[in-house]
């Protein structure tokens, strides 16, 4: 019997079924084991983001078997919570109760889930910003409040699509950390879109990399760095041989060698 938590057999999505079919996707087959951390890497428009919303239940398989937690994935799940981009915090709202909000949508006792939201914003360092509204809080606070949302009905497995790319690069490693953090305490598997290499590999157990038309899985890399982690390991030998070696596969994801803008963006 699998031990594995996530189990991507041979997916595939095809857009447009008929005579105008496109196949963005194509025998997708990885795991993931309870509690680790993976993230996805992959030339723009590659579909990091469509894949991760099959996960989620978001969008439908074309073919293949697709498994979380033993159950076959057929709609979006209370076992699994998803971060956008984009906040999309609710803008009438203050953020105690933008956290709250998928307990009102479960028709869960909210007073029951109080004290957790309350905690895990503590935790996320907005303890005096409880009662703000999103146009008050910089754009590393509304991520940190999303990211809470996304834990306050406690989901096994957290779906994160590119969460930190809208905020400048301190915010970004100060998020970096503060996510680790999160992950450390409650150890929920993390599927984490990005196309940053180096925060791919700073975070990460492993980092999939996905390429070609339509595409598929190109390469499956461990990140054998002990936890807790700082930046100091960036300066490492090991850390740059990974990320080198991360950005040649993107490369080869393009069918050729080259230095174009969306590269440029896959190695930030």
């Amino acid at each position: 019997m699998s031990t594995a938590y996530i189990e991507a057999d041979r997916i595939r999505k095809i857009y447009n079924p008929g005579p105008e079919a496109v196949e963005a996707l194509s025998s997708i087959s990885f795991t993931v084991q309870p509690g680790e951390f993976i993230s996805i890497l992959g030339p723009s428009g590659c579909g990091k983001s469509t894949l991760l919303m099959m996960v989620g239940g978001l969008e439908s398989l074309s073919a293949g078997r697709l498994l979380v937690g033993g159950r076959a994935i057929e709609g979006p799940r209370t076992d699994i919570g998803v971060i956008f981009q984009d906040p999309t915090l609710l803008p009438w709202k203050t953020a105690l109760d933008n956290v709250l909000f998928p307990i009102h949508i479960l028709k869960k006792p909210k007073a029951e889930y109080r004290e957790r939201a309350e905690a895990l914003l503590r935790m996320v360092g907005l303890q005096s910003a409880m009662g703000q509204r999103p146009h008050q809080l910089s754009g590393g606070m509304k991520q940190r409040v999303a990211i809470c949302r996304a834990l306050v009905y406690e989901p096994e497995l957290l779906l994160m699509d590119e969460p930190f790319s809208a905020l400048d690069a301190i915010s970004r490693d100060e998020m970096n950390v503060e996510l680790l953090e999160i992950w450390d305490k409650y150890r929920k598997t993390v599927l984490f879109v990005t196309h940053s290499i180096r925060e791919a590999v700073f975070l990460s157990d492993r980092v999939l990399v996905m390429g070609g038309r339509p595409a598929t899985i190109v390469s499956d890399v461990r990140c054998p760095f002990p936890r807790p982690r700082d930046f100091a390991i960036g300066e490492s030998k090991e850390f740059n041989e990974i990320c080198k070696f991360l950005r040649e596969k993107i490369e080869e994801g393009y069918g050729r060698r080259r230095r174009g803008a969306g590269l440029e963006r896959a190695t930030a």
